[in-house]
């Protein structure tokens, strides 16, 4: 797979792993195809597995207000995430979000390692533990600052 487009075409008819049954589609990366920087997130929420696009939920609204003040045109940079389809249970009407297993990540590697080789970026920033585990190593902890262990 070279390109963007041939991944893209490729992963809609991704069935790897389970996720494909419950999700409603594969949400792919979507971006700048030079991009110099690369958002990976963890896997589409509800409203992105609706909508077949990255970070266009609740999530989204926080990341691109942090591109905005950080000074990034969204239009320029390329977001992903690692698991391409959502993992949720039923909770009444509401699909509650539930954290891909190793077997659903190792499934959709093969399509965040073609986005990679594909845009090149100069800079990857992984946005959660999932994502940092999946670029640095399944060993990456986040650090625990402590602060959520004492009170004021």
């Amino acid at each position: 797979m070279g390109s963007l487009d041939e991944a893209r075409r490729a992963a809609a008819g991704c069935q790897a792993c389970d996720l494909w049954r419950t999700g409603t589609q594969t949400v792919f990366g979507q971006g700048a195809a030079g991009a110099e920087l690369v958002l990976v997130g963890e896997q589409p929420g509800d409203k992105e597995d609706l909508a077949g696009l990255p970070f266009v939920g609740p999530a989204g609204r926080v990341l691109d207000q942090g591109l905005e003040e950080a000074g990034f045109d969204r239009s320029t940079v390329y977001v992903t995430n690692a698991v391409k389809h959502f993992k949720w249970k039923a909770q009444g009407k509401r699909r509650l979000h539930q954290r891909p297993d190793a077997a659903e990540i190792g499934a959709c590697r093969p399509w965040l390692d073609a986005e990679l080789e594909a845009v090149r970026p100069r800079i990857v920033v992984c946005l959660g533990a999932t994502a940092a585990q999946v670029i640095l190593g399944r060993g990456f902890r986040v650090p625990d600052s402590g602060a959520s262990s004492s009170r004021v």
